[in-house]
């Protein structure tokens, strides 16, 4: 028969390995989306329509860059710096989403020939707007990031304009909706 004690350490290996399993994520671990529930909703809508898509994620970094406009438009309030980085998180999260669905979009020639030319409109607005706060330790990193974040879209989205300019020269899609009337959907393989 085995001694007690050659019991304990099993069992406090065991109780060690259950109170990790079972324990809350840390908070570095944690991954919160820079979109809100309703946002994610929005997107899971109009996943299927690639101009909507993209339009709205161009709305959801307007917000944010608009939020960070607000905060230096108004007298200075404590926390300002640290707002100013966890928007900048956010929009550079943003941006790189909508990298990625054109990225996803493009290999598919999804018609974004509307939504394109509204983006490298929204690309040049945002980046002044992101360089206009006052230069702070606090989020200069974050601005780096957000601002090199809109740089490769805007290259990716000038690409992607010229690519499909010219595959839908040599492939006229046989119907264009009309004014008002939403593309039709495309099939998105899961």
């Amino acid at each position: 028969m085995e001694s007690p004690r050659h019991l304990a350490f099993p069992r406090a290996v065991l109780l060690a390995l259950a109170a990790l399993a079972f324990a809350p994520p840390l908070h570095a671990q944690q991954h919160p989306s820079a979109l809100s529930d309703t946002e994610i909703e929005q997107v899971r809508e109009a996943r299927y329509y690639p101009n909507d898509c993209i339009v709205l994620f161009i709305k959801f970094a307007d917000l944010r860059v608009k939020e960070i406009q607000d905060l230096y438009a108004h007298p200075r309030r404590p926390g300002r710096e640290q707002d100013t980085h966890d928007l900048l998180e956010q929009f550079t999260s943003i941006a790189d989403e909508l990298a990625d669905n054109l990225d996803d979009y493009a290999p598919r020639h999804a018609d974004l020939r509307r939504a394109l030319p509204k983006l490298l409109v929204a690309a040049d607005r945002w980046a002044s707007a992101i360089k206009s706060p006052p230069d702070d330790d606090a989020y200069s990193v974050s601005r780096k990031i957000a601002l090199e974040s809109i740089r490769d879209l805007r290259e990716d989205a000038t690409q992607l304009a010229a690519d499909q300019e010219a595959w839908f020269k040599a492939h006229p899609p046989s119907k264009q909706p009309k004014e008002g009337e939403p593309a039709p959907p495309i099939d998105i393989p899961r």
